[in-house]
């Protein structure tokens, strides 16, 4: 399909504007049910309101129906099949993490849970290709397995890591923006409309989200956007038939996630000092942020998310590099 770009603008600037305009009216409601949380890396821990993750999912689905709604009514290229299987995955993903911002779901219930999410995934597979591009190897047809083992899990492992890595005012949003500028252009460069409507949708509402999660944050992304974070990328990157460009843009995620591992998955806040610089709690590397604020002696949270966006950036330019020399042909 020949990639119109004025067709992805449109589609980020709806996601941002829709995000935009939820997020006052998304806030306000929060405040007003008592869904809030504690600040804790800010002295006094403050009251921030949580579930901001619903305007990025409004932005994000508002965006793509406006899509389908130009593919349907003025002709512009892309597969609704593909469309409707992500735009499902997706949603499933934003209930699951609902469900569990509001009742705190058991965490092994929450980890398996994403499978159920990657049914529509798994069908459009059944009837499409079981190959996938591995540096070095070449394409690689992996058969029923990608279909019943490989789509499952890569859901579920990567909505479970961008959970995860979290916690911090700006880094949900600002890493999320940095992956999906990266599957953005890489999917431009590989000729995938669908992937890049997806990741545009997603760029748009993360920019526009961050805007208001920002340092000093009036609201919490929640679970049902990190959640959704994961679950938009391994959406994409399978539709667009690069699933190993989202093995390099979670390198972060999974170093934090081995960490975490040899911990047995603790909360891994920071101690903030008089000096508003963040420490490990009891001095204990208990996460990938704790090993960063451990080798600083201490950090702003707003370094500190700079750091982890910066980190972010380094991999999607890598990804960009590996996966996108469609470009510079």
């Amino acid at each position: 399909m020949n990639m119109d770009l004025a067709f992805l603008a449109v589609v980020l600037a709806t996601a941002f504007c829709l995000t935009s305009f939820a997020m006052p009216v998304v806030i306000r409601k929060m405040k007003s049910a008592g869904i809030v949380g504690h600040d804790v890396n800010k002295p006094g821990r403050p009251e921030v309101a949580e579930m901001g993750g619903l305007g990025i999912v409004m932005g994000v689905i508002g965006a793509l129906l406006l899509a389908i709604a130009m593919h349907t009514f003025f002709g512009y290229a892309l597969s609704l099949n593909d469309m409707m299987a992500a735009m499902l995955t997706m949603t499933i993903i934003a209930l699951i993490g609902i469900f569990d911002d509001l009742f705190d779901m058991r965490q092994d219930v929450k980890a398996l849970l994403p499978m159920v999410a990657a049914l529509p995934l798994v069908a459009l597979a059944a009837v499409g290709s079981t190959t996938i591009f591995v540096p070095f190897l070449g394409s690689l047809d992996f058969g029923i397995f990608y279909i019943i083992v490989l789509i499952p899990l890569g859901v579920t492992v990567a909505s479970n890591l961008t959970n995860m890595l979290a916690g911090f005012n700006g880094m949900e949003a600002g890493m999320g923006a940095a992956i999906f500028a990266a599957v953005a252009v890489i999917a431009v460069a590989n000729g995938s409309v669908e992937a890049a409507l997806i990741a545009v949708a997603m760029l748009g509402a993360l920019l526009a989200f961050l805007r208001f999660n920002w340092y000093p944050a009036r609201v919490f992304i929640g679970d049902i956007g990190t959640l959704l974070i994961g679950g938009a990328l391994a959406a994409s990157v399978i539709i667009g038939n690069f699933e190993s460009v989202g093995a390099v843009l979670v390198v972060p995620y999974l170093a934090d996630f081995v960490i975490k591992a040899a911990n047995r998955f603790p909360r891994a806040d920071g101690k903030c000092g008089e000096d508003g610089k963040l420490t490990p709690d009891g001095g204990k590397v208990k996460g990938l942020v704790h090993l960063v604020m451990k080798m600083s002696g201490g950090i702003t949270e707003k370094n500190l998310v700079r750091f982890f966006i910066a980190a972010e950036v380094l991999f999607a330019l890598l990804a960009i590099f590996m996966y996108g020399k469609n470009l510079f042909l």
